[in-house]
């Protein structure tokens, strides 16, 4: 294998983590600026800036006919943001879930995986198909200023918080718009390099095209979030580490797989591994989301490592499947009838305690 490949992936690394500080602190900065609330900076500036690989990747992918790297890139990249992001975001620093989140972005996110389970169920993203999820997008985008703007908040709760104080001059608009921009390029040809060089690795072990684009492709996309996520996690930041996750795989839905299915002249084909398998663990781990969110209105590190064992264990199946592994039906088994059930019966079980810990409060109260 060419050194230079390995290089270029270090150099890639680099610039995604650069990226991602300036984009968090040029963001932050402009949530204090405009009383906006940095859960609203998130899911917009934030997640969409760092959902600019995903983009590129699924167009290039598309006109290139490697539409498994496309889907995959997108799907893949949405179970990493949950599982890996969130899950080292939240062992860095618990992660404070809001109401919102909890009654909104999560449902909407788990609403568009089914809209793409449904729309994939015929073997391909059609250009309808596309065009129904990018007006989904602009209708999303549109109503999260809409809600930021009926907010209300107060500018100094945010000035202290992000550490703006003075007044609000040319030069601080300039600046921090230029830690966006940059922050924004930076990631974008970060991942670029990583996912090129990481690319050209996988190839060198002759795998398949969807397995680069669920494991590899799916995690060099997703280092922008899981940068601009743990950055923001260690800055105290912390309504930007959940929220750019939320609205990454929201927009990666309705706006990435909307924008290629729309350009694409024969729409985007979905394999049946992805539509049987891939979509599905996509949608359970957006439904897990409701009940780990709402116990304690929190993110703690225990259920980070739950996500992050999971993570592993969705790579482990996909590596072992490739390889048509012996141990797959053992490990298959165990993880179908043992620690799957397991973890439902965890998760509920947290979430009635969180229940009636809440009405004790409220008795209390």
């Amino acid at each position: 294998m060419n050194p230079i490949t390995f290089l270029t992936l270090i150099l890639g690394l680099v610039l995604l983590v650069v990226g991602a500080e300036f984009l968090v602190k040029g963001a932050s900065k402009i949530a204090a600026v405009l009383s906006i609330s940095p859960l609203i900076i998130g899911l917009t500036i934030v997640a969409y800036g760092t959902s600019a690989p995903e983009m590129s990747v699924s167009i290039m992918s598309t006109f290139s006919s490697q539409s498994d790297i496309a889907v995959g890139n997108v799907v893949g990249s949405n179970i990493c943001n949950i599982l890996l992001v969130l899950g080292l975001s939240s062992i860095v620093a618990p992660l404070v879930v809001t109401k919102q989140i909890i009654r909104s972005d999560v449902p909407i996110m788990i609403g568009v995986s089914l809209l793409l389970l449904m729309f994939s169920l015929d073997g391909q993203i059609t250009r309808v198909d596309g065009i129904i999820l990018f007006i989904g997008g602009i209708v999303y985008t549109l109503s999260l200023i809409y809600q930021s703007s009926k907010q209300g908040a107060e500018q100094d709760e945010f000035a202290d918080e992000y550490g703006f104080s003075g007044d609000v001059t040319p030069q601080l608009w300039i600046k921090n718009i230029i830690f966006v921009i940059g922050g924004s390029i930076l990631l974008i040809f970060g991942s670029r390099l990583l996912v090129k060089s990481a690319v050209e690795i996988a190839q060198g072990f002759r795998v398949s095209e969807l397995l680069i684009g669920l494991t590899i492709v799916a995690l060099g996309t997703s280092l922008p979030e899981l940068a601009t996520s743990v950055v923001a996690s260690f800055r105290g930041e912390r309504d930007i580490a959940v929220g750019n996750v939320l609205g990454s795989n929201i927009f990666n839905i309705l706006a990435v797989l909307g924008i290629a299915g729309t350009i694409s002249p024969s729409g985007i084909g979905v394999s049946q591994t992805v539509i049987r398998f891939d979509i599905l663990v996509a949608i359970a781990v957006a439904f897990a989301c409701l009940p780990i969110f709402y116990s304690g209105k929190r993110i703690d590190r225990l259920e980070g490592s739950l996500f992050l064992f999971y993570y592993l264990a969705y790579n482990c199946f996909l590596i072992l499947k490739s390889l048509n592994h012996p141990s797959l039906a053992l490990y298959s088994s165990i993880m179908l009838y043992g620690v799957i059930p397991l973890t439902i019966v965890f998760l509920i079980g947290a979430a009635i305690l969180e229940k009636r810990a809440e009405k004790k409060r409220k008795k209390a109260s």
